[in-house]
């Protein structure tokens, strides 16, 4: 049962979300509780847990034409779509609960809101445009944002909006790089690739562009004193490697450094504190 629930869940994108908004709460300037941190950590991944679940309920029949998905619990019988549903609600419920009851309604309100956009607008967006990613992408950088509200600040702070930016940059080229992996499959269930033309095997300039501009934001951390600047090496030791493996067309590398992106970014906001 916990193969099954991981896989419904994408438990390590879940996990990853929550310590996307870890990072949101380490960059409000006051002191860190290790019981709001674990609330924290535990109400955003089950909103993400959440989402996969009901988004696997959304996409079950595509799900079932592509090879890397078709072994999800739901296309390989382990689940039933109502005990898939149900297992989804009650993440739901149980993240919003957990948020209310540890920072009030604002946070479980960009959570629940980050959802729904996520499974209205992005799931349905993928099979009419190659460019419902800009959309989608969204949702990925409401977890700082929710970590910086659980802290006591306001969603319009420019710190936040910052982070949260640099995270939404980050998860273009992601796609885009999983998207090239697994082209046939999204074809074969009828998503709208995204295509761009390229010297070849190599990427293509507008994805060179993206990183360069996800680079650029993550640069602007230690300029706008987000972090100190004595650990502007941070920053540099961590986009280094994404301008070397891209420029060396080391694509399987690149996809490594950007899957842990999110996690140095954290690092860094939280031994910069």
């Amino acid at each position: 049962m916990i193969s099954i629930l991981s896989r419904l869940f994408r438990l390590r994108l879940a996990l990853l979300n929550g310590v996307a908004a870890l990072g949101g709460y380490l960059l409000f300037p006051a002191k860190a509780e290790l019981a709001t941190l674990c609330a924290l950590f535990i109400g955003v991944s089950f909103l993400a847990a959440a989402g996969s679940a009901l988004n696997q309920v959304l996409e079950r029949s595509s799900d079932a034409l592509m090879r890397r998905t078709r072994n999800r619990p739901i296309p390989a019988g382990e689940l039933s779509v109502a005990a898939a549903g149900g297992i989804g609600l009650a993440c739901l419920a149980a993240g919003v609960l957990v948020l209310v009851a540890v920072a009030g309604t604002l946070p479980a309100l960009l959570g629940a809101a980050a959802l729904l956009w996520y499974l209205a607008v992005y799931t349905p967006l993928k099979r009419r445009t190659p460019f419902a990613l800009a959309l989608g992408a969204l949702c990925g950088a409401a977890p700082p944002v929710i970590g910086w509200c659980v802290a006591g600040g306001s969603p319009a702070d420019f710190r936040v909006v910052l982070l949260a930016g640099v995270l939404y940059l980050w998860q273009v080229p992601h796609f885009w790089l999983l998207q090239r992996r697994h082209a046939d499959d999204y074809r074969r269930a009828g998503f709208a690739l995204f295509t761009p033309a390229g010297n070849g095997g190599d990427l293509a300039p507008v994805c060179r562009l993206w990183l360069a501009a996800m680079v650029a934001g993550a640069l602007m951390l230690p300029a706008f004193g987000i972090i100190g600047e004595y650990r502007a090496a941070w920053c540099v030791a961590f986009c280094a490697p994404l301008f070397i493996c891209a420029l060396k067309r080391r694509e399987p590398a690149l996809f490594a450094c950007l899957n842990l992106f999110p996690v140095l970014v954290t690092l860094a906001l939280c031994v910069g504190r």
